[in-house]
């Protein structure tokens, strides 16, 4: 029997098509093995978010050799969409692929040594059809991730993920409820509704939207938790929230990408919203889905970024008290509008900007979490994190550790909240 083993970098997105692919490489006989093991097959899966994303995956692919050096090695995703012969040109890289016909790697790859080179990325700007990847079961044995929608249209002015991902196409919405349906008769209790840009999911088919899915997704049995991914601001206004809020099973967690605090920095950009009304979006959510997570992105930096507009951005983060925030710095991207600015900020600037809004979010996250104490909330416990400690997550994201002397992954328990340990919130289980 042959090997192949995977590694995946970057967001749920890429998470959720490895899984996909490695059924279709189980469905052929293959053994699916760590990536640490000595392997037949390599496939990486890329991302390009960032220039840290680019390198990251090159040190993948060169420990994949390391590891076998006869072995054949796919690349696929983001970095190898946008920069396919830079890929190729990788010592041991023997198979690239980009974003679209996932699917052909099973089939590309047991026609190739370990001394070929093939090429088999196709452009994606023209494409407008979804590729029906499906998932029967997940890693993680409580949540499961759905993609929902690929491609992007916004073409903000720092993002390269329009280039490597091409235009918005929606999954069936049938389609998307089967997988539902198959993953809850799996044991799946949580779906985590997942894509590139998964706000515009339907804008393409004309016969559905995000929320008549959510409707529909929460009448499915067996599913008792619906999370969103990462969303666009201006999708969840007081019109969307009005159409979800009745949504049984909808966690109150959202998280919605600020990028920037300062209105003149959004518009460089090209973001499609300001401060004003990202507020609002934040104050509504509230209003209906009390004591929801407001987690977002956060980047430091930017082109032609000010001390006066970084000090807004601040300022804003205050305001709004985020629950948690990923904060990264810039990063010039090839192609893009923004990185042919002449106003680059320096790295020494993006650092120390960094630092700031992390320790500014840190200790947003933490009063978040103090609110939480003394109170009994609904747990899903995920995985073992030592010796009879488990953990798991409240509907609102907050991650919690508890103690058993029975394994609980993969139940719902209900937990008292006693006390904030490094960003976690240590329970006991009451029922």
């Amino acid at each position: 029997m042959n090997t192949v083993a995977f590694y995946t970098l970057g967001c749920k997105v890429n998470q959720y098509e490895t899984e996909a692919v490695s059924e279709l490489f189980a469905d052929e006989g293959y053994e699916i093995v760590p990536f640490t093991d000595k392997s037949d097959y390599y496939i990486i899966n890329t991302c390009s978010v960032t220039s840290m994303s680019d390198r990251k995956s090159r040190q993948m692919i060169r420990r994949a050799k390391k590891t076998n050096p006869d072995a054949v090695i796919a690349v696929m995703g983001c970095y190898s969409q946008t920069a396919p012969e830079e890929v190729l040109d990788i010592d041991g890289v023997n198979l690239v692929l980009g974003t679209k016909d996932k699917k052909s790697v099973v089939k590309l790859i047991s026609t190739l040594n370990n001394t070929d080179k093939l090429n088999a990325v196709t452009g994606v700007m023209d494409n407008h059809v979804f590729e029906d990847l499906t998932v029967r079961k997940c890693m993680d044995h409580t949540r499961a991730y759905i993609k929902i929608q690929d491609g992007c249209s916004q073409f903000c002015s720092y993002c390269i993920i329009p280039f490597a991902r091409g235009p918005v196409r929606s999954r069936r919405e049938e389609d998307i409820i089967n997988e539902v349906k198959t993953l809850a008769a799996a044991g799946y209790k949580e779906i985590i509704l997942t894509g590139i840009h998964a706000a515009s999911y339907g804008v393409d088919l004309g016969c559905t939207s995000l929320e008549q899915l959510l409707h529909k997704i929460d009448e499915v049995d067996g599913i008792v938790r619906i999370r969103l991914s990462s969303i666009e601001p201006m999708t969840l206004n007081r019109e969307f929230v009005e159409k979800i809020k009745d949504c049984k099973k909808l966690c109150p967690h959202f998280h919605i990408s600020l990028q920037s605090g300062s209105d003149k920095t959004l518009r460089r950009m090209n973001r499609h919203y300001t401060t004003a009304q990202f507020e609002e979006v934040v104050l509504g959510l509230r209003e209906h889905f009390p004591d929801c997570a407001i987690t977002t992105d956060i980047m430091t930096g930017f082109a032609g970024e000010t001390e006066e507009e970084f000090a807004e951005t601040i300022e804003f983060i205050k305001r709004i008290e985020f629950s948690e925030a990923h904060v990264f710095q810039y990063s010039q991207r090839r192609g893009t509008p923004a990185a042919k600015r002449p106003d680059q900020c320096t790295p020494e600037v993006k650092e120390a900007r960094s630092k700031i809004v992390i320790e500014l979010t840190n200790r947003s996250k933490e009063e978040f979490l103090k609110k939480h104490i003394g109170r009994t909330m609904d747990v899903l416990f995920e995985t073992s994190a030592s010796d009879c400690i488990y953990e798991g997550k409240t509907a609102n994201y907050i991650t919690i550790h508890a103690s058993s002397e029975t394994d609980i992954c993969g139940e719902f328990h209900s937990v008292r909240l006693e006390k904030v340990e490094n960003g976690i919130i240590i329970g006991n289980i009451i029922d």
